[in-house]
């Protein structure tokens, strides 16, 4: 039996989101171990603003689905990303808003978090493509 479409990619937007929280973390821990509590907090909110929106877009992206609903698939996947576009700009200026912000560190956990989202969805996306090859 084959997966439709829609579950393909909630299992791997679930995949990818679950790889992109754990790498944040992981990294979030090496700065706490290996640089100072300010600099890991501020890594770990430059890796939150990259997933929280992440996640958002996921919910709307994949909340309906089927042949008879593509209109309603195509305004939630628009709605999805104009609030992820948007919240990822609200997260950014309340985070610029910390005192104790260190800003390149919290970049450098955004641009990370948000790289592994991306190869992740690639890697992912072929390992399974190959697998059911």
């Amino acid at each position: 039996m084959r997966k439709s479409l829609v579950s393909k990619g909630k299992i791997l937007a679930t995949k990818t989101l679950l790889l992109q929280f754990f790498v944040s973390l992981i990294l979030s821990l090496f700065f706490v171990i290996f640089f100072t509590s300010h600099l890991a907090v501020s890594f770990a909110i430059g890796a939150a603003v990259s997933v929280i929106p992440n996640l958002v877009f996921s919910f709307f992206a994949f909340r309906f689905a089927g042949a008879t609903k593509k209109d309603l698939v195509m305004k939630s996947f628009s709605q999805g990303s104009k609030i992820k576009l948007a919240m990822t700009m609200i997260l950014f200026v309340l985070a610029y808003q910390l005192p104790q912000l260190h800003p390149v560190t919290m970049l450098i956990g955004f641009v990370l978090t948000t790289a592994t989202h991306t190869i992740s969805i690639i890697w992912i996306s072929k390992r399974h493509s190959t697998i059911s090859n």
